[in-house]
């Protein structure tokens, strides 16, 4: 059977189309309310005429189509708290600095930073008006201080701040990453500020949470290091928050990361263990029924153990509508399985269609049923070992074939190692597992020998062992690579022909074939003679940075040390992102000049005679000591700009100064980088 010949994959390609459409176009809530029950209406008119006629129609399809489209357009809408009246961005003033009475839970937990303990909220109130929404909440660390649950209940005096947008060019946009969240705002307070109120509401989050709380103060006896701890955290509990950034970069150089996420693998196995744990339930009436429904309540309550990530949400979705399938003992098609675990957690979530962790989830899946037959064909070995481990690498290829492209796009890294990694690893992946839920279990009763806890640690290590050696060969670790969304697109068509032709070779396949070879190749020519030019002045606190951009060619201006330039991203970041193949360093100017514009600099000396012309910009960087009035009127700039190497009592000012005159007033620090094409 042809994949999209199922009409539920046609329909959940529509309601993705739907919730794609609404994100990046505004369409308002009321139009989707009245055009859903005139599509309703239609669709039955024409399913009414199409059974009377004896010939078939294109309508009932068209309507169909398009009303999955609305559906998946509406749901979006539907599920953004900006459209309800009580939404704290509705009803309260966040853009003003003026302190706030207001009240929150605790709903997450997230990873603290070296000043902060983080946690996204839910807000009940502000000046004692009832309000919804999500925030994100910095709490200032202190030696005193300790983290909170959630569902705890606290009272803050503060005030709402915007979330900071990224400063430079092709910077993580985090702003952008808490919106696809719901999360608009920020509100930053310190630990003694905050009033802690008794005998919240307990949801079944924070059940869950003091659960892993109480599973982690047990688990604390028996002598686990901090890294093992982290690790079953991860493993088993979906909590990655505790994991240093050693552990991470390690487990993401070697192309193990999705072993710490639990997702489709993970659950998968557990399904498996599950299944032959409850297979005695069978022999009685109607046992496969109440096995299924076990199977079904102990997957969602490992789900909701692990937080209701979106990976493991995803997983367990999946694998619940799998269970179903085996139990009516129907031959399911694997692809009509993914798309109704789709339509399911879209229609829930559907923002979790813009996570990166849900589009290479699914596409690492769809790879491994479309390729992974593909590849076992090439070779199929008489020994079970050798060919246990060879389905294993077939399926870790096969996986990179649906994964590389979209993972190059958002991370700019390839583990050319990772086969290594999960040869070593995803064999023994089970046994981890299920050692870890027994070590668990007993650990909760005060059962666990300290043998078994000390056997456990040492596969731990063993296997962070294994993940460190295989990362530590960076030679084998390709990172910068420059991607884009065309190089996506062009790749994935390469994929999609090169398999339809391995399976059968016959001319359209070939043309096809060789039409997205082309298509490859334009994509690069394009990336490499895209003749554009750009003068960028980033931002960096207590630094100058100036880039002049000529095609793939770099000029570098700056004032860093030996050790900033060593540690600084924002000049890889850039470069990566525009195809620079090439960069010269150099030391800051007092004029460039770039194409018919001139821009002139002036720093701490205060140096600023020009006589011979009149400079469009003027940049000041290092606290010049100047009388801004003076400099307006000697050299009359169409611009001035402040990087951040100035104390900000400077540029506020210029920025006063060049209010009353006028004159446009850039300070990358507010702004950005200043960015002239």
């Amino acid at each position: 059977m042809k994949p999209l010949n199922s009409i539920i994959i046609r329909l959940t390609l529509c309601l993705i189309v739907g919730i794609a459409l609404s994100h990046y176009i505004t369409v308002p809530l009321c139009l989707f309310i009245y055009t859903t029950p005139m599509l309703l209406f239609a669709l039955g008119i024409s399913s009414y005429v199409a059974n009377k006629m004896l010939n078939k129609t294109i309508w009932f399809g068209c309507i169909t189509y398009t009303l999955m489209i609305c559906l998946g357009a509406f749901t979006y809408q539907t599920h953004n708290q900006l459209n309800f009246e009580n939404h704290y961005t509705n009803s309260a003033d966040t853009e003003g600095n003026q302190p706030k009475l207001i009240s929150f839970k605790i709903h997450e937990r997230l990873k603290p930073s070296i000043y902060y303990d983080k946690y996204v909220v839910n807000l009940i109130e502000i000046d004692n008006q009832s309000v919804i929404g999500k925030c994100l909440l910095n709490i200032s660390k202190d030696s005193l201080n300790a983290t909170y649950n959630i569902d705890d209940e606290l009272i803050a005096h503060t005030s709402f701040k915007s979330v900071p947008f990224p400063l430079n060019p092709n910077q993580f946009d985090y702003k952008s990453y808490l919106k696809k969240q719901y999360i608009y705002h920020q509100i930053s307070i310190k630990n003694h500020s905050v009033l802690k109120l008794k005998r919240p509401q307990t949801t079944i989050y924070g059940l869950a949470d003091q659960l892993r709380q109480t599973i982690n103060i047990k688990l604390k006896h028996y002598s686990f290091k901090p890294e093992e701890l982290s690790i079953i955290n991860a493993l088993l509990l979906g909590q990655r928050q505790d994991l240093s950034l050693d552990i991470q970069e390690s487990y993401v150089n070697a192309g193990a990361i999705h072993i710490l996420a639990v997702s489709g693998l993970h659950v998968g196995i557990i399904l498996l263990i599950l299944s032959h744990l409850l297979k005695p339930i069978e022999r009685f009436k109607k046992g496969k029924l109440i096995k299924v429904i076990i199977l079904i309540t102990l997957l969602w309550s490992f789900a909701l153990i692990a937080g209701l990530s979106a990976s493991v949400t995803r997983a367990v979705t999946m694998f619940s509508i799998v269970a179903i399938a085996l139990h009516w003992k129907r031959a399911t098609n694997i692809y009509n399985t993914l798309a109704i675990s789709i339509f399911i957690l879209l229609l829930c979530k559907p923002l979790f269609l813009f996570d990166v962790g849900f589009q290479m989830s699914y596409l690492a899946v769809i790879s491994i049923v479309s390729i992974q037959p593909l590849l076992y064909k090439i070779w199929q070995p008489k020994w079970k070992v050798i060919d246990y481990f060879w389905q294993i690498l077939t399926v870790t290829i096969a996986a990179q074939f649906g994964v590389v492209p979209i993972s190059l796009y958002y991370f700019h890294q390839f583990p050319s190692l990772f086969f290594i990694s999960n040869l070593a690893i995803i064999p023994f992946l089970g046994l981890i597992l299920g050692f870890g839920i027994l070590v668990i279990i007993l650990s909760l009763f005060d059962s666990l020998p300290q043998f078994l806890a000390n056997l456990y640690g040492i596969i731990i290590r063993i296997m962070n062992d294994i993940v460190e050696w295989v990362s530590n060969q960076e030679l084998f670790v390709l990172k910068n690579i420059s991607f884009d969304i065309q190089h996506v697109l062009a790749f994935y068509g390469l994929i999609i022909t090169s398999v339809f032709l391995f399976k059968v070779r016959d001319f359209k396949r070939i043309v096809f074939f060789l039409i997205s070879v082309l298509t490859v190749q334009g994509v690069y020519i394009h990336s490499a003679f895209n003749n554009n030019e750009a003068f960028i002045i980033l931002h960096k606190s207590r630094y100058s940075l100036i880039l002049h951009k000529v095609n793939s060619e770099l000029r570098i201006s700056h004032n860093f040390d030996s050790i900033a330039l060593s540690k600084d991203r924002v000049i890889a970041n850039y470069s990566v992102g525009n195809f620079i193949t090439s960069n010269t360093l150099d030391t800051l100017q007092s004029v460039y000049q770039f194409q018919n514009k001139t821009i002139l600099v002036i720093d701490s000396l205060g140096v600023y005679n020009v006589k011979s012309f009149e400079p469009d910009y003027v940049l000041l960087r290092n606290s010049p000591k100047i009388n801004m009035d003076r400099v307006i009127d000697s050299i009359n700039p169409k611009h001035i700009i402040a990087d951040g190497s100035n104390y900000t009592s400077y540029v506020n000012r210029w920025k006063q100064t060049c209010l009353k005159r006028k004159l446009p007033f850039h300070h990358t620090r507010e702004k950005g980088a200043f960015i002239i094409k």
